[in-house]
């Protein structure tokens, strides 16, 4: 049994979640709201960020990355071709790339600034940043989605998935901070067919299921969030 210190809408949290769904890794979850900055959390993670995943016998693992390289060095081999980092150097690098492109530079450019924006603020103090949202950051985010969509369409048209023939890291890693933003509506699938069906493909499996399932009091999902079919 895991236990991952996460935040529901947090899309790195979500990335871990799908990897650990993806293996079939039992999972604990702990809502940890990270502005609070509570002692306790600080304590496991300096950082003061979600996500962190708790192992036994083992420190806390701090980071999206750094737990999807533990996942794979503790449970990868074992699941052969659902393996979600591959064997190949070439391949693996390929992966690590665009891991990287969608939980650093997708995160700081669009998801990260609206769940802020349209989710956290409504929850945090005026002295940790709380207030109305900021109508330019989220404007600006929202140019940056468009950018990145049509890089997933790019990609998900040259290749089976997004780094190669089978899903990866890089899949979950897109599809967890696309569905942070496509339950906000903020995702312009009409735009681009091509990262709309590859979505829908990933958004089908059933490590998603318990991502489609949440739900923000105050802030309904949009039409597209749940629909399969979409």
């Amino acid at each position: 049994m895991y236990i991952l210190f996460h935040h529901p809408f947090c899309p790195l949290s979500r990335f871990v979640r799908l990897a650990l769904g993806e293996y079939g890794l039992d999972l604990k979850l702990v809502e940890e709201r990270a502005w609070e900055r509570r002692e306790a959390f600080l304590a496991l993670n300096p950082a003061g960020s979600t996500p962190v995943l708790i192992a036994e016998r083992l420190p806390p693992i701090p980071g999206a990355g750094i737990i999807a390289e533990y996942l794979d060095e503790t449970h990868g081999a074992a699941q052969d071709e659902r393996r979600l980092m591959p064997t190949a150097p070439g391949e693996r690098i390929e992966v690590r790339r665009l891991m990287a492109w969608f939980n650093d530079k997708f995160f700081e450019e669009a998801s990260n600034p609206l769940v802020t924006e349209r989710i956290y603020k409504r929850f945090m103090d005026e002295q940790d940043g709380g207030g109305a949202p900021a109508a330019d950051v989220i404007r600006a985010a929202k140019v940056n989605v468009r950018y990145h969509l049509a890089y997933i369409g790019w990609l998900a048209k040259t290749r089976n998935y997004l780094a190669g023939d089978r899903i990866s890291y890089a899949d979950l890693a897109a599809a967890a901070h696309l569905s942070a933003i496509d339950y906000l509506g903020d995702v312009p699938w009409s735009e681009d067919d091509a990262a709309k069906a590859w979505y829908a493909r990933v958004k089908s499996r059933p490590s998603f299921r318990p991502l489609l399932s949440e739900w923000l009091a105050g802030v309904p999902a949009s039409r597209t969030y749940v629909d399969l079919d979409f």
